[in-house]
Protein backbone atom coordinates (compact mmCIF):
# COMPACT_ATOMS: atom_id res chain seq x y z
CA UNK A 1 0.00 0.00 0.00
CA UNK A 2 1.04 3.64 -1.18
CA UNK A 3 1.72 5.78 1.83
CA UNK A 4 -0.14 8.50 0.68
CA UNK A 5 -2.97 5.55 0.85
CA UNK A 6 -2.20 5.12 4.19
CA UNK A 7 -1.93 8.08 6.04
CA UNK A 8 -5.49 8.82 4.07
CA UNK A 9 -6.90 6.12 5.62
CA UNK A 10 -5.05 6.57 8.92
CA UNK A 11 -6.60 10.84 8.87
CA UNK A 12 -9.95 9.37 8.12
CA UNK A 13 -10.55 7.14 10.58
CA UNK A 14 -9.32 9.38 13.18
CA UNK A 15 -11.61 12.37 12.24
CA UNK A 16 -14.18 10.15 11.58
CA UNK A 17 -13.87 8.32 15.12
CA UNK A 18 -13.86 11.76 16.42
CA UNK A 19 -16.27 13.56 14.50
CA UNK A 20 -18.77 11.23 12.60
CA UNK A 21 -18.92 10.23 9.04
CA UNK A 22 -21.21 13.04 7.63
CA UNK A 23 -19.38 16.13 9.92
CA UNK A 24 -16.30 15.62 8.16
CA UNK A 25 -16.04 16.23 4.66
CA UNK A 26 -13.06 14.68 2.03
CA UNK A 27 -11.70 18.36 2.23
CA UNK A 28 -10.86 17.80 5.82
CA UNK A 29 -9.29 14.53 5.56
CA UNK A 30 -6.59 15.55 2.98
CA UNK A 31 -5.66 18.82 4.62
CA UNK A 32 -5.10 16.12 7.56
CA UNK A 33 -3.43 13.98 5.67
CA UNK A 34 -1.24 16.56 3.49
CA UNK A 35 -2.31 15.26 0.23
CA UNK A 36 -3.95 16.40 -2.61
CA UNK A 37 -7.87 15.71 -3.56
CA UNK A 38 -6.53 14.00 -5.99
CA UNK A 39 -4.64 11.85 -4.27
CA UNK A 40 -7.73 10.86 -2.35
CA UNK A 41 -9.43 10.21 -5.62
CA UNK A 42 -6.81 8.27 -7.11
CA UNK A 43 -7.21 5.72 -4.00
CA UNK A 44 -10.83 5.90 -3.63
CA UNK A 45 -14.17 6.34 -5.77
CA UNK A 46 -15.76 7.92 -2.94
CA UNK A 47 -16.17 8.97 0.42
CA UNK A 48 -18.32 5.48 0.80
CA UNK A 49 -15.54 3.51 -0.25
CA UNK A 50 -12.72 5.33 2.00
CA UNK A 51 -15.40 4.63 4.48
CA UNK A 52 -16.01 0.94 4.05
CA UNK A 53 -12.62 0.51 3.50
CA UNK A 54 -11.60 2.21 6.82
CA UNK A 55 -14.28 -0.10 8.54
CA UNK A 56 -12.96 -3.29 6.89
CA UNK A 57 -9.51 -2.39 8.33
CA UNK A 58 -10.86 -1.85 11.76
CA UNK A 59 -12.62 -5.01 11.65
CA UNK A 60 -9.55 -6.91 10.92
CA UNK A 61 -7.58 -5.48 13.67
CA UNK A 62 -10.38 -5.82 15.92
CA UNK A 63 -10.21 -9.53 15.30
CA UNK A 64 -6.94 -9.66 15.17
CA UNK A 65 -6.64 -8.24 19.19
CA UNK A 66 -9.30 -11.29 19.86
CA UNK A 67 -7.14 -13.75 17.74
CA UNK A 68 -4.18 -13.00 19.76
CA UNK A 69 -5.88 -12.71 23.32
CA UNK A 70 -7.44 -15.87 22.08
CA UNK A 71 -3.86 -17.45 21.70
CA UNK A 72 -1.91 -16.21 24.20
CA UNK A 73 -3.94 -15.57 27.36
CA UNK A 74 -4.75 -17.92 29.81
CA UNK A 75 -8.36 -18.88 31.06
CA UNK A 76 -11.83 -20.15 29.70
CA UNK A 77 -12.23 -18.91 25.72
CA UNK A 78 -14.51 -16.54 27.23
CA UNK A 79 -12.09 -15.01 29.42
CA UNK A 80 -8.94 -14.77 26.89
CA UNK A 81 -11.37 -13.23 24.45
CA UNK A 82 -12.22 -10.33 26.58
CA UNK A 83 -8.85 -10.03 27.20
CA UNK A 84 -8.50 -9.67 23.66
CA UNK A 85 -11.42 -6.40 23.77
CA UNK A 86 -10.04 -5.15 26.40
CA UNK A 87 -6.75 -4.42 25.16
CA UNK A 88 -8.73 -3.13 21.96
CA UNK A 89 -10.58 -1.18 23.80
CA UNK A 90 -7.33 0.17 25.56
CA UNK A 91 -5.66 0.87 22.24
CA UNK A 92 -7.92 1.58 19.92
CA UNK A 93 -11.58 2.17 21.04
CA UNK A 94 -12.14 4.69 24.24
CA UNK A 95 -14.32 7.12 22.45
CA UNK A 96 -17.50 4.19 21.19
CA UNK A 97 -18.38 1.74 18.80
CA UNK A 98 -17.44 3.19 15.16
CA UNK A 99 -19.49 0.07 13.67
CA UNK A 100 -22.65 1.42 15.80
CA UNK A 101 -21.54 5.25 14.59
CA UNK A 102 -21.61 4.31 10.99
CA UNK A 103 -25.02 2.46 11.46
CA UNK A 104 -26.83 5.00 12.94
CA UNK A 105 -25.51 7.68 10.37
CA UNK A 106 -26.38 5.64 7.52
CA UNK A 107 -29.78 4.20 9.16
CA UNK A 108 -32.03 5.77 6.87
CA UNK A 109 -30.70 3.12 3.79
CA UNK A 110 -31.06 -0.41 5.28
CA UNK A 111 -29.08 -1.93 1.67
CA UNK A 112 -26.62 0.54 2.32
CA UNK A 113 -22.88 -1.06 1.87
CA UNK A 114 -21.87 0.54 5.20
CA UNK A 115 -24.97 -0.38 7.11
CA UNK A 116 -24.76 -3.96 5.59
CA UNK A 117 -21.25 -4.17 6.74
CA UNK A 118 -21.45 -3.26 10.15
CA UNK A 119 -24.14 -6.11 10.54
CA UNK A 120 -21.47 -8.34 8.57
CA UNK A 121 -18.90 -7.05 11.44
CA UNK A 122 -20.99 -7.96 14.48
CA UNK A 123 -22.46 -11.40 13.25
CA UNK A 124 -18.61 -12.64 12.15
CA UNK A 125 -17.71 -11.73 15.54
CA UNK A 126 -20.67 -13.56 17.16
CA UNK A 127 -19.64 -16.03 14.99
CA UNK A 128 -16.24 -16.11 15.53
CA UNK A 129 -17.29 -17.12 19.51
CA UNK A 130 -19.41 -20.01 17.94
CA UNK A 131 -16.59 -21.13 16.61
CA UNK A 132 -14.47 -21.18 19.44
CA UNK A 133 -16.63 -23.73 21.13
CA UNK A 134 -18.79 -21.24 22.81
CA UNK A 135 -22.96 -21.95 22.41
CA UNK A 136 -25.67 -19.45 21.64
CA UNK A 137 -26.28 -18.59 24.56
CA UNK A 138 -22.87 -17.82 25.82
CA UNK A 139 -22.32 -15.88 22.51
CA UNK A 140 -24.95 -13.67 22.79
CA UNK A 141 -23.89 -13.13 26.83
CA UNK A 142 -20.27 -12.43 25.47
CA UNK A 143 -21.85 -9.45 22.80
CA UNK A 144 -23.88 -8.50 25.04
CA UNK A 145 -20.88 -8.08 27.80
CA UNK A 146 -18.36 -6.84 25.02
CA UNK A 147 -21.11 -3.95 23.56
CA UNK A 148 -21.60 -2.41 27.30
CA UNK A 149 -17.69 -2.26 27.60
CA UNK A 150 -17.71 -0.24 24.47
CA UNK A 151 -20.01 1.68 26.08
CA UNK A 152 -19.05 2.12 29.65
CA UNK A 153 -15.48 2.91 28.47
CA UNK A 154 -16.87 6.04 27.19
CA UNK A 155 -17.61 7.46 30.24
CA UNK A 156 -15.71 5.70 32.71
CA UNK A 157 -11.94 4.60 33.90
CA UNK A 158 -10.80 2.11 31.84
CA UNK A 159 -9.54 0.18 35.10
CA UNK A 160 -13.46 -0.49 36.14
CA UNK A 161 -14.30 -1.17 32.64
CA UNK A 162 -11.98 -4.13 33.01
CA UNK A 163 -12.74 -5.16 36.62
CA UNK A 164 -16.69 -5.29 35.86
CA UNK A 165 -16.23 -7.27 32.43
CA UNK A 166 -13.49 -9.80 33.79
CA UNK A 167 -16.03 -10.27 36.92
CA UNK A 168 -19.12 -10.65 34.77
CA UNK A 169 -17.17 -12.74 31.65
CA UNK A 170 -16.63 -15.70 34.63
CA UNK A 171 -20.35 -15.84 34.82
CA UNK A 172 -20.52 -16.72 30.86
Amino acid sequence: MSTKKEDLLVAAEQLFYQHGFHAIGLKAIVQEADVALMTLYNHFNSKDELILEILTRRSQVYMDYLEQAKQQATGSVAERLAIGHLNWLKHTASNGCMFLRAKEEFVSEPDHPIVQLVTSHKEDTRQMFLSNGLTSTEATRLSLLFEGAVSLAEISPIEEVENALMAMVQHV
